[in-house]
């Protein structure tokens, strides 16, 4: 199957802690990442590894569903998470280290579309790139804003 790898970096001037913490709890990308419609909690427990989450992203309607698992969870180091939907599975790390003014975070995915979307690929590995940094831009602006606090 097709696959696109997808790395990159930003910082945040905020504490790795803080950053962690919003990234790590899935109920928090609708604040940063308007391509998400909505994002649930659907394991007992505090969030770490195994908690388990369902995302939809905008205009896929329930057929988008999206299913997060945390894989690993080395608070505020790093994050491993497995994503999967009908159409598309992802797997992949992000790192938060610290940097002049915050944290520097990094991220590197391995992205599968499947089914018809497949034929998308070539296209994913072009513009994926940009998507995912302008993702992590909102969660710059989210936490350099102050706005995190309301996140919690």
């Amino acid at each position: 199957m097709p696959m696109a790898r997808i790395n990159g970096e930003i910082i945040i001037a905020a504490p790795a802690e803080q950053v962690f913490d919003i990234v790590a709890d899935e109920r928090n990308e609708p604040r940063y990442n308007a391509r998400i419609a909505r994002a649930e909690k659907t394991s007992p427990g505090p969030v770490g590894r195994g908690a388990r989450f369902t995302a939809q992203p905008r205009g896929l309607g329930a057929a988008g569903v999206m299913t997060v698992e945390i894989v690993d969870y080395d608070r505020p180091r790093r994050l491993a998470t497995s994503i999967r939907s009908s159409y598309l599975d992802v797997d992949g790390t992000l790192t938060f280290s610290k940097a002049d003014g915050g944290t520097r975070m990094r991220w590197s995915w391995d992205m599968r579309l499947r089914g018809a979307m497949r034929a998308l690929s070539p296209v994913v590995r072009v513009i994926g790139p940009r998507w995912e940094h302008r993702n992590w831009a909102g969660l710059k602006q989210l936490m350099e804003s102050g706005r995190e606090a309301q996140a919690r």
